[in-house]
């Protein structure tokens, strides 16, 4: 049997660690098997140890894969703008769209891993992945908000990145329903009022429609 050339170990490695990415932020960790993996990779179920020691072990590659996707998504909304507001424009209306709440398999991990990181024991290597990532996203969201010379409000920053990820979990969670548009919608508006009160129609929350007054006849 002829032995694999290492650059096809390479390939597969990589297939794997994409596959596990993705299929991690789809349906969770527990809920796929190594042979769901290995299978979504194109590979048999018995090559996976050849390139990870455990599944815990790959968990925490493909968390930090899925952010070093996210971090250049990120990176690539706030280049080239300059002020402050076009930034934070940029990242909010990318990460609470429609496309991002309906592909979770493609989407941001701090939305899409929370849930399982949580429920890890604490010494799983997936949780130093997952907060390496998230600082790594915090830092972008802070440097692109902070002028020149300024200090970046901290504070605030974990704020929105909270209402974010909040408001993209609970979208997921309630979707197929009209108020996951609601919760999108109204993320956007908290986190960017000038650019909520000039959106199109189609981007906010449905009003309610007031019923007609009706008048006393005029005796």
């Amino acid at each position: 049997m002829p032995r694999v050339s290492r650059q096809q170990t390479d390939n597969n490695r990589l297939a794997i660690e994409e596959a596990s990415s993705r299929l991690f932020r789809e349906q969770g960790i527990k809920a796929v098997s190594v042979a769901d993996l290995m299978a979504a990779a194109g590979l048999t179920h018995g090559g996976f140890y050849g390139h990870f020691e455990s599944k815990d072990a790959l968990a925490a590659v493909a968390c930090a894969r899925a952010f070093d996707q996210s971090a250049e998504r990120w990176e690539k909304r706030v280049a080239g703008k300059t002020e402050s507001a076009a930034a934070l424009a940029g990242l909010v209306e990318g990460y609470l769209s429609v496309n991002s709440r309906n592909n979770p398999g493609s989407g941001c991990p701090i939305a899409g891993l929370a849930t399982d990181v949580a429920r890890e024991p604490a010494d799983k290597p997936i949780h130093a992945a997952y907060v390496d990532g998230l600082k790594r996203l915090i830092d972008i969201m802070l440097g692109a908000q902070t002028e020149p010379g300024a200090e970046p409000d901290r504070g605030a920053g974990l704020a929105q990145m909270a209402t974010l990820v909040g408001a993209m979990v609970l979208a997921r969670a309630t979707r197929g329903d009209a108020l996951s548009d609601e919760i999108l919608a109204a993320a956007r508006a908290h986190l960017l009022p000038v650019a909520a009160a000039n959106s199109s129609p189609v981007d906010k929350p449905p009003r309610a429609r007031k019923s007609p007054a009706v008048r006393k006849p005029v005796h």
